[in-house]
């Protein structure tokens, strides 16, 4: 797997290569790339696809110790990465993690030429939900962190609402999650970098100036929204998509957040459609 040098540490990132338009597609909390293993084989024959791992997690290799990993920490890295590998108009996707939005509100939205949000945090829903609030009470207990990982060592607990049980319908398969969690249970520095970010949440009104600033956001975007989340709320999908100058809007039936996961084939279609439809 290639990797790149950012400021903050070395990250490591898929790239099919290819001359087509770039798409780069991001995950979230306690995830890596291979969120998007269903996705990209549908895009790659007219499309490079890039799909970064970010620290939020499921990296690898710990970031340096004073590292920026804040909810705005980790946008400015992946407008670094954009600079850094010269990547140009991208259609830029998300899923779970919502950092578009503080991306756009600190004017480094440059290279985006489009932009794709899938059930991802908006507006004051971070940290989103329940697993979302579980996570943050772990990061504040000292070991908290390595007792919530080790725990889910033990999948039957992957299930349960404070966990992952509302962010997929269906299970995702035990050899993918036990990737995403092999980080933070064998490196105390990996759990360092997770605890900086979800520790980082900034006051409610800064939440929803960053949602405001779409506003500004003028090119071509697609919103895509699991109709049963229960976790990032379907009607902040519909206010993200009034707040989008270009926006289109899309409700998939039977998935939860995960879209990537329960209905990959669905999401696949529409971003094709979306992507093929550039002027």
């Amino acid at each position: 797997m290639p990797e790149l040098e950012l400021s903050a540490g070395t990250i490591d990132y898929e790239d099919t290569g290819g001359d087509g338009p770039v798409v780069v597609l991001l995950h979230g909390v306690a995830m890596d790339g291979s969120l998007w293993r269903h996705v990209v084989p549908g895009l790659r024959d007219a499309y490079r696809c890039v799909v970064p791992t970010l620290p939020l997690g499921g990296h690898r290799r710990p970031m340096r110790p004073d590292a920026d990993l804040s909810i705005l920490g980790v946008a400015r890295l992946v407008a670094e990465l954009l600079e850094r590998l010269d990547l140009r108009d991208v259609t830029l996707v998300l899923s779970d993690w919502g950092g578009a939005q503080s991306l756009v509100a600190d004017g480094r939205a440059d290279r985006v030429g489009r932009l794709v949000l899938t059930s991802c945090e908006a507006f004051d829903n971070y940290p989103p939900g329940l697993p979302g609030r579980n996570l943050v009470a772990s990061a504040r207990l000292p070991g908290g962190l390595a007792l919530a990982f080790g725990l889910l060592r033990l999948r039957p607990l992957r299930q349960l609402p404070v966990t992952w049980g509302r962010m997929t319908k269906r299970p995702v398969p035990a050899e993918v999650m036990d990737g995403w969690f092999r980080p933070l249970n064998g490196s105390a520095a990996i759990r360092r970098d997770l605890r900086a970010y979800v520790l980082s949440t900034p006051p409610k009104a800064e939440l929803l100036a960053w949602s405001e600033a779409l506003r500004a956001f003028d090119r071509p975007a697609l919103v895509v929204w699991a109709a049963e989340d229960r976790v990032m709320p379907p009607s902040h999908g519909r206010r993200l998509a009034e707040l989008l100058p270009r926006a289109e809007l899309v409700e998939i039936a039977d998935s939860y957040t995960l879209i990537p996961e329960d209905q990959p084939a669905v999401l696949t279609a529409r971003l094709r459609a979306f992507l093929d439809a550039r002027p």
